[in-house]
């Protein structure tokens, strides 16, 4: 079978979890080939070979850590030259698809953005993809050179499939755009404890009728009962109730979750473009002709300070 190459998220060679979904979603279409840049290349290739990879190519240099996109675009271009792979798939956040688009310029091939499912086709593989905020299925394939695609996080549950996992070295040169744009600091996130918002299986949101910051711990009780990311509505973003980084929608962060609680939010077409992939939604509100009801899976009309409370008190007491 024709070879696919797997861009790798990690951090220190932490995998992190869409990497193993696109290495289960490149199987269907080939042999999954893993791309490894930055440190930690001998640390993931164990978790790489269980999901898969036949062989990872690792390039380790201080470039892919100190500057900006450019440099993992040059390793992501050695690594085609070196396999002439039948397609490239990277995880679909801000970052891979800025990777995605100037890689497929350099290869001078298409690009297919937020897929949520890959099969094989016959004249190349074929991406399916939810647009006009998920109104739509759409199924498309690159007409022209190497297909880039990238893949929404919770679009595949990750397969383990053992394979060799052999670690290659990859042989990089930086272009001159390499060094145009330099990280001169970081600073790690405080953890909370919870999932990642756009790879959690289960977010729990709050919007307008949570009613104020102090109440938004109804909403993470409920989260942190189901193991879950805490989202929220724009407009209790607006009002500062919870930090944009937790926005559910189209000015936010687009979710695909199993599960997807809203707990207090209308359903406004912003809010929806952002979650109605979710696989199953349930709803909260006590106004039975928000819109929100036309999309749910399952919807409760009441008053969320009484419903979501004796859900999360269900949750616990059946984990217990």
């Amino acid at each position: 079978m024709a070879e696919v190459l797997v861009y790798v998220d990690h951090v220190d060679g932490a995998v992190r979890k869409p990497t193993l979904e696109l290495l289960t979603l490149a199987r269907r279409i080939g042999d999954p080939v893993a791309v490894h840049l930055g440190p930690g290349a001998d640390t993931a290739a164990a978790t790489l070979a269980e999901y898969g990879a036949v062989k990872v190519l690792a390039a380790d240099a201080p470039e892919f850590a100190d500057y900006l996109v450019v440099p993992k675009v040059d390793g992501l271009q050695a690594a085609c030259e070196s396999v002439s792979p039948a397609a490239v798939l990277v995880p679909s956040s801000a970052e891979g698809k800025e990777i995605a688009a100037r890689l497929a310029v350099r290869l001078g091939s298409g690009v297919i953005t937020d897929a949520v499912d890959l099969e094989s086709g016959d004249e190349g593989p074929v991406a399916t993809q939810s647009v006009f905020a998920a109104a739509y299925t759409t199924k498309s394939r690159v007409t022209k050179g190497t297909p880039v695609i990238t893949v929404k996080p919770n679009s595949a549950a990750p397969e383990a499939a053992p394979a060799g996992g052999t670690v290659e070295q990859l042989a990089v040169s930086f272009g001159e755009l390499a060094t145009g744009t330099k990280v001169v600091s970081r600073k790690e996130r405080e953890s909370t404890g919870r999932p990642e918002l756009t790879e959690a299986a289960i977010v729990v949101s709050g919007g307008r009728g949570i009613g104020g910051a102090e109440n938004f711990g109804v909403v993470e009780a409920l989260a942190d009962s189901l193991g879950a990311a805490v989202g929220a509505s724009r407009a209790a973003v607006d009002a500062g109730w919870y930090p944009h980084s937790s926005q559910v929608g189209q000015t936010g962060k687009t979710v695909s979750p199993q599960l997807y609680v809203a707990a207090g939010i209308s359903g406004a077409i912003q809010h929806r473009a952002g979650m109605q992939t979710s696989k199953t939604i349930v709803a909260v509100n006590k106004d039975a002709e928000a819109p929100i009801f036309d999309l749910v899976d399952y919807g409760v009309v009441g008053d969320l300070f009484e419903v979501v409370p004796q859900l999360t008190e269900e949750v616990k007491s059946r984990k217990g």
